[in-house]
């Protein structure tokens, strides 16, 4: 199963797409030349960008299930559709985890989830871990005839149905089934999605935690830690600015995140696995030096003090 390979060191780093850095400074200003919407990235390098950090051993991609443009958030993340892209991102790639964070379940039909978790595994040879969400914007809940408040309740129908828990009836009445077979899904889950700490617990198998510092963590993780065993994965994100040059440059935290060098980061890293973190995905959109000189670095430099292994690059990088 693709969960058990997120972290059998304990703690593991990944990226959040999309890979472009279209929040910097320079990011605004080619947006603005290539008429993009506010928080449309670049996708015309992607499929490079995630051949390369396959190549340097990032852990997991994680892409996020945002199904509508709303202009007030001016967020389209990495603008495809979240499945249809994942079967995309497994045909180029060989060894990266490929995570959802997260799919919106009250707004798809839980069978076709399931059956699209079945084909991703088959497709991705099992590198495909299904996080999930009850969503957080209401204005697009009417567009797909769905009840706002209901989401809680059409989030748990759907986890039984993805895991087989309900429902079977309808297809052994018929002799039907879910083809390609796949194991039972274990997903995992973007904040509370309107349960109970003590349901997240039971039912989901590791927890997409909002990004915040190593302190904000640690209280988090002991929160979950009371509901939750330690096989069950505790997952952040970083929004990064990387200092490429700058080894040195201190911590100095934004929003979601934090602006340092090669040393600073290392730092942060360290102190967010002795709080209990278990992945931290790195999200490049407010990198203000060169996003593929950064990947590179922290790839090379950084990765292996983590993971334990060593890149298949060369030095055609250099």
């Amino acid at each position: 199963m693709a969960l058990e390979k997120l972290a059998p060191e304990g703690f593991s780093i990944g990226v959040e797409l999309p890979l472009d850095n279209d929040w910097s400074r320079d990011g605004l200003n080619r947006r603005m030349v290539d008429n993009r919407l506010p928080g449309q990235p670049n996708m015309t390098n992607h499929s490079q960008l995630i051949k390369l950090v396959d190549d340097l051993g990032f852990r997991v991609a994680w892409l996020r299930d945002i199904p509508l443009y709303d202009p007030r958030f001016g967020d389209a993340a990495q603008v495809f559709e979240a499945f249809t892209y994942l079967g995309f991102l497994a045909s180029h790639t060989k060894d990266i985890l490929l995570g959802t964070a997260a799919i919106v379940l009250p707004l798809r039909e839980p069978w076709l989830v399931r059956k699209a978790y079945n084909t991703m595994q088959s497709l991705s040879n099992n590198r495909f871990i299904l996080g999930v969400a009850s969503g957080d914007r209401p204005i697009e809940y009417p567009v797909f005839d769905r009840n706002f408040g209901n989401r809680g309740k059409d989030f748990r129908e759907a986890i039984d149905i993805i895991t087989g828990k309900k429902d079977l009836s309808k297809l052994q009445a018929n002799d039907l089934q879910i083809l390609p077979k796949a194991d039972t899904a274990k997903m995992i889950v973007a904040g509370l999605a309107q349960q109970s700490p003590q349901y997240i617990g039971e039912h989901l198998h590791g927890w997409l935690a909002y990004p915040g510092s190593p302190e904000d963590h640690k209280k988090r993780v002991k929160q979950y830690r009371e509901v939750a065993s330690k096989e069950k994965p505790y997952i952040s994100f970083i929004h990064l600015d990387f200092k490429v040059n700058e080894d040195d440059a201190p911590i100095v935290r934004h929003h979601f995140g934090i602006s340092t060098g090669k040393n600073g980061l290392i730092e942060e890293l360290k102190a967010m696995k002795d709080a209990g973190v278990n992945h931290i995905g790195l999200h490049f959109r407010r990198n203000e030096d060169n996003l593929e000189e950064s990947i590179k670095k922290i790839g090379l430099e950084i990765l292996p003090l983590f993971h334990k292994k060593e890149t298949r690059l060369d030095s055609m990088f250099f």
